[in-house]
């Protein structure tokens, strides 16, 4: 299943311990990924990123498989599966690319330096992508299509935290658990109301939406 969180802070004077804020938030995810955790920090100039995952192994069983993973300027952490991986890393073999796993998330990466936003639609299957450009200080955000892959967001006081699932957002420091109001009222009104919205500055991203943060 696999899940995913982080958090993009552009404030100067960050006055929590980062490492420490990562590490909760992927615990959360425990039960979404039992295989392996990972997570790296980005200090910038002008922000500080932090991008987390939990592991099932599906596809490529090894350690190779780790995320988030890295291939040059490009930092992703994937919830999902591609389906046509092998197809797209047979299309990239002869544009030149090279390999080093067997994982459809090395593919990923290689399909977004190819073909940068426009690679998502070249893929069929389930996901939550968050890939980190450090040569552009570009985030990019994907969900599939079908919106089965959940990513959910909140920017409030300078910080943007992301995860697959609402509890991991309760281990920041600068998440703010605040009622909406109007969101109450149209909830108890239609029944129909997502929870989510029940929360102020929380959204959740479209099914075949992407985000990029510059």
């Amino acid at each position: 299943m696999c899940g995913i969180t982080g958090f993009i802070d552009f404030s100067m004077n960050i006055g929590y311990n980062k490492k420490m804020v990562i590490k909760d938030m992927n615990n959360t995810l425990d039960h979404r990924g039992p295989d392996d955790k990972g997570y790296e920090i980005f200090e910038e100039d002008k922000f500080t990123i932090a991008l987390g995952q939990a592991r099932l192994s599906i596809i490529d069983l090894t350690s190779a498989g780790h995320q988030p993973m890295r291939y040059k300027n490009l930092t992703i952490v994937f919830n999902g599966e591609i389906y046509n991986y092998r197809e797209l890393k047979s299309e990239l073999l002869e544009l030149g690319h090279e390999f080093h796993t067997d994982s459809d998330t090395e593919v990923i990466l290689h399909c977004y330096e190819q073909w940068r936003e426009k690679a998502v639609n070249k893929f069929i299957g389930m996901f939550a992508i968050v890939i980190y450009d450090s040569a552009t200080n570009k985030v990019c955000v994907f969900r599939d299509r079908a919106g089965v892959k959940p990513f959910y967001y909140y920017y409030s006081d300078q910080v943007f935290i992301f995860a697959s699932e609402l509890k991991a957002f309760h281990k920041h420091p600068k998440f703010q658990k605040e009622i909406d109001k109007d969101s109450i009222y149209l909830f108890l009104k239609t029944c129909i109301t997502a929870i989510y919205l029940l929360l102020n500055q929380f959204l959740k991203i479209l099914s075949s939406y992407h985000l990029v943060i510059f």
